[in-house]
């Protein structure tokens, strides 16, 4: 593995060391020196100081990376990831083989590991398809109103994972690993090229609004990167939308709160001079001064009140304040999933770096999620068309502001589903060959990538499956980082996103 003394080594608390003492630097002596939120304030200019003198491919504040490693097509990502196992045989993937032999058993023609009891007939989507956009790509109705977007849009036809267990699933397709104590892709990119803004997280996540997914958090942790690289979650439906941001006490007054959150810095910082070597209590003090500027700037961006109407109803929330049923329903979806598109977008604009959306929650019953094993029709319907109005509104949104050539989405799940039956309208799950999607960024639009077999069951070529590593190498590249350079080192090992696996995906890229 190639060496890069700027990415290799462990994130260094004070990276402007002076000469005389190694462990001091420049932050460090103006916090002593000028205290509190004004030490902090010339920090700051320290850092659009150096910023301004690096060359035409640096970027951000406080990444690793102080010299991208190549020129970035993108600078921002939005992740979309479907919780539960999304069917790409029910939404972008075209079977004719499974509507000209539906009823009739399967026949794979090897032996076949289910997860549970998905081997009946082969089954035909409840879904009909049709071809959408000058490239002719095949969707179904159930995601129609991505239809206008896939001219922009790359798909992958041909990933495959390792497991078919949810919990392992999703750990790999967010973190790179199928284990828990590895760091989220989000993560990995807010250590490597730094913030955008001085005012919101690096990273966000829109959870959704029932639950979280399997792994919850983890999914969005840092792991063994610096703290200040986790995903900050914002729940947009809650009265409370960022937990513990501002105080809810009527004593607490505002400059009370900021004076008290003075005097914790400065005894974080005394404090933290004794133990430099220790970048815990660093990103907590960062945490704090992150949490003093939300406060006046995250309540801006969740507030919607000053979109205008064409936007909001393009987004589908255009109903805000109606009452669903109890069952999953389309409209319910369309808001929910809407809601947090349109907040995504405000973020992007702002300068958050990597948002993270989410879409599903763990095991519940009935079905609010994509584990369709009982009925694909009843349960991927609403999830998806709420999904597909939300993603192609962000879009094409970005598109029309001038950011979606900046900005990749991604859309993901940790699995595909069967082309076989489980029950008489389910699925079960398929680790062997699922679908991703991309676009913006310099992504090339209105192109398929890596076909599956007649059946939807494996890779056609399966000798050269793509795999998540690919998917990340690719996003990365993107960014303007060689995913082989983006490395910590972690109990004796260089970890990086991508394992020691990954090549770009050249097809997709513009």
């Amino acid at each position: 593995m190639t060496k890069d003394p700027t990415t290799m080594h462990s994130p260094s608390v004070f990276p402007h060391a002076t000469s005389c003492d190694p462990q001091r630097s420049r932050r460090d002596f103006l916090w002593k020196t000028g205290g509190g939120f004004a030490g902090l304030a010339l920090s700051a200019m320290l850092q659009r100081e150096s910023h301004a003198e690096s060359n035409s491919l640096s970027h951000g504040a406080g990444g690793v990376v102080k010299v991208l490693h190549h020129p970035p097509k993108a600078t921002r990502v939005v992740q979309l990831f479907m919780g539960g196992a999304a069917s790409h045989l029910d939404l972008f993937d075209h079977k004719p083989a499974l509507e000209k032999h539906h009823g009739e058993a399967s026949d794979f023609g090897e032996h076949v590991e289910a997860f549970q009891n998905g081997l009946g007939p082969w089954m035909k989507s409840p879904f009909k398809f049709s071809e959408y956009g000058k490239c002719g790509k095949m969707i179904s109705e159930a995601v129609a109103p991505l239809g206008d977007c896939v001219d922009d849009m790359a798909f992958v036809h041909n990933l495959i994972g390792k497991t078919g267990v949810h919990s392992q699933a999703t750990y790999l397709q967010a973190t790179g690993f199928q284990d828990p104590g590895f760091p989220g892709m989000g993560a990995w990119i807010s250590y490597g090229l730094g913030s955008l803004t001085d005012n919101l997280p690096t990273f966000v996540v829109l959870p959704d609004h029932r639950g979280f997914a399997s792994n919850g958090p983890k999914n969005w942790s840092s792991a063994f990167l610096p703290t200040h690289t986790q995903g900050t979650a914002i729940f947009p439906q809650r009265e409370n939308p960022i937990e513990d941001l501002l105080p809810r006490s009527d004593f607490i007054t505002r400059a009370s709160d900021q004076d008290g959150r003075t005097l914790l810095n400065n005894l974080n910082r005394d404090y933290q001079q004794q133990r430099p070597d220790d970048s815990r209590l660093e990103a907590r003090i960062r945490s704090y001064e992150l949490a003093a500027k939300m406060q006046l700037s995250a309540p801006e961006a969740l507030d919607l009140s000053g979109e205008p109407d064409h936007i909001m109803k393009m987004y589908g929330l255009d109903t805000q304040g109606k009452t669903y049923p109890e069952e999953i329903n389309v409209p319910e979806e369309i808001e929910y999933f809407g809601r947090k598109c349109l907040i995504a977008r405000r973020l992007l604009e702002r300068g958050v770096r990597f948002v993270q959306i989410w879409s599903g929650n763990d095991n519940s019953f009935p079905r609010r999620n994509w584990d369709s094993h009982e009925d694909i029709e009843r349960d991927h319907k609403p999830l998806a068309y709420g999904m597909a109005v939300g993603a192609a509104a962000m879009i094409k949104d970005l598109k029309q502001r001038g950011l979606l050539n900046e900005t990749i989405v991604l859309w993901t799940t940790e699995f595909g589903r069967m082309p076989s039956t489980q029950g008489s309208k389910g699925r079960d799950h398929n680790p062997y060959v699922f679908s991703n999607w991309l676009c913006g960024g310099g992504i090339r639009g209105g192109v398929t990538h890596g076909p599956s077999d007649e059946w939807g069951y494996k890779p056609l070529d399966r000798l050269n499956p793509t795999q998540v590593y690919d998917i990340h190498a690719t996003i990365l590249h993107q960014l303007g980082v060689d995913h082989e350079r983006l490395t910590v080192r972690h109990n004796g090992i260089d970890r990086r996103l991508t394992d020691v696996h990954g090549q770009v995906i050249k097809d997709l890229v513009a």
